[in-house]
């Protein structure tokens, strides 16, 4: 099987270190406007339309990646601190210190900061990734086992292809989809996958953790629902204790937990992560569609596929780009438990370092491929294009310890659904901007605005 995985187990790059720079109040205000507000407002946990919209509209993550290029140009590319009162806030700038960053963790650099607890409490507070370190490795190593990390094919895999045909088929039988058709359907998928089929109409568990998530979007500034949540968190265990094979509750029904891994709190993670899943899919739709010779190239491959468990690297690597060029998580953060030195500066414990997807994946200063489709990027863990510095800045899944566990699941299931809505038809795009092969690739991509036909 060919080998397609992000970069997460390569060493960060080897230029030498930069110094630790300091903003001014200015420059901070200047950040904070083009770079951190509007990933903020957008919705960190659940997205808000009208945000997404006009991020669209007004090519905010183009105007994020300058922003960010420009204080590097004046300061170096060490971690810039920005003037926060009562808070240590670090922006990253160069793809060696997302490397440390994330491959040293989770100490000195734990993923679970102070603001992604506040978020993530609200629909998932003994999750995985906002553990404490002493709950931290059981969680992780049930995650990893319960999601098969490093296993391109899931022991469901049949059980993917399968509901994903039956769910999805339909959308292509019609001709023509967009966002408002896409979502129901699959989020069908991921409750019949997650869940069980009893789950597949289950549209008010969704809107349930929906709900949640568009608290958790407020963090520190929203009262938890207690209530709601400890409801969401009760349905999740009645459908674990029911067990339908074929579903990753019955892999987790089998897998033995400690009680202090709070399996619903890992599967609730599961269902928010399974959106930008969804995100991720219809954005590489529009890839498909705008690049005619790779879509020729996955046709074949689907076309040769086994049926049962198909395994698609192709579609893979469309799905990777995908999260390249229109990351679903914004920004990557990591809060330092302990004094780190860098260059021989020196930053306090307790500073929260903020990766910005956009800049990271689409530094047009650095990588030669930043604002271009190039699945070629992903084709093997051994070849991964570009600069020394592409190794660190191609992390769309994370990287390093606490990479996503679901990685290699959500590779395949998207895939898999890709090939659904497009075998034996040629896909075009409908509505939506245009991704064209031959032109720079927009920074921002708003997926509710996208639709397709097939002919």
């Amino acid at each position: 099987m060919t080998a397609l995985h992000d970069h997460a187990v390569q060493p960060p790059a080897t230029t030498s270190p930069a110094p630790v720079s300091r903003a001014g109040v200015v420059e901070t205000l200047r950040l904070t406007g083009a770079a951190l507000a509007p990933m903020l407002a957008r919705g960190i946990i659940l997205r808000r339309p009208p945000l997404v919209r006009l991020a669209d509209r007004l090519q905010l993550d183009d105007r994020a990646v300058r922003a960010l290029q420009a204080s590097r140009r004046r300061h170096g590319d060490g971690p810039l601190l920005l003037r926060v009162p009562g808070r240590s806030l670090a922006l990253v700038l160069s793809a060696r210190d997302a490397g440390r960053v994330l491959a040293e963790g989770p100490t000195p650099f734990s993923p679970a900061t102070r603001e992604k607890r506040a978020a993530l409490q609200h629909f998932q507070p003994r999750g995985v990734l906002i553990s404490p370190p002493e709950d931290r490795p059981a969680r992780r190593a049930w995650n990893e086992t319960a999601l098969q990390l490093d296993v391109p094919l899931h022991a469901q895999a049949a059980s993917v292809a399968q509901i994903a045909a039956q769910e999805l088929s339909g959308l292509r039988t019609a001709g023509r989809w967009d966002w408002e058709a896409f979502a129901p359907a699959w989020w069908r998928v991921v409750r019949r996958l997650t869940l069980g089929d009893a789950a597949r109409d289950d549209e008010a568990l969704t809107d349930l953790l929906g709900r949640l998530r568009s608290r958790a979007n407020w963090a520190f500034l929203r009262r938890t629902d207690g209530p709601a949540r400890a409801e969401l968190l009760r349905r999740l265990d009645i459908y674990v204790q029911a067990a339908e094979p074929g579903s990753l509750a019955a892999t987790v029904a089998a897998l033995p937990a400690d009680p202090d891994v709070h399996v619903a709190d890992q599967i609730a993670h599961w269902l928010f992560a399974w959106d930008a899943a969804g995100i991720a899919t219809f954005r590489a739709l529009a890839l498909l569609a705008g690049h005619p010779a790779h879509a020729a190239a996955v046709a074949s491959e689907v076309d040769r596929a086994d049926p049962v468990a198909p395994d698609l690297p192709l579609l893979r690597a469309t799905v990777l780009e995908s999260v390249r060029l229109w990351p679903t998580t914004l920004a990557v953060l990591r809060e330092s438990t302990q004094d780190t030195t860098w260059a021989g500066s020196t930053v306090p414990a307790g500073t929260t370092f903020v990766i910005t997807s956009s800049l990271a994946h689409r530094d047009d200063e650095l990588l030669p491929d930043a604002d271009r489709f190039a699945p070629q990027l992903w084709a093997d863990d051994d070849a991964p294009g570009g600069t020394s510095a592409s190794l660190w800045s191609m992390v769309p899944f994370s990287a390093g310890p606490a990479r996503c566990p679901g990685r290699d699941l959500v590779l395949y299931t998207t895939g898999v659904a890709l090939s659904v809505l497009t075998a034996g038809h040629r896909l075009e795009q409908a509505a939506g901007r245009r991704v064209a092969e031959g032109t720079a690739l927009p920074r921002s991509l708003d997926h509710t605005a996208l639709a397709y036909r097939v002919s």
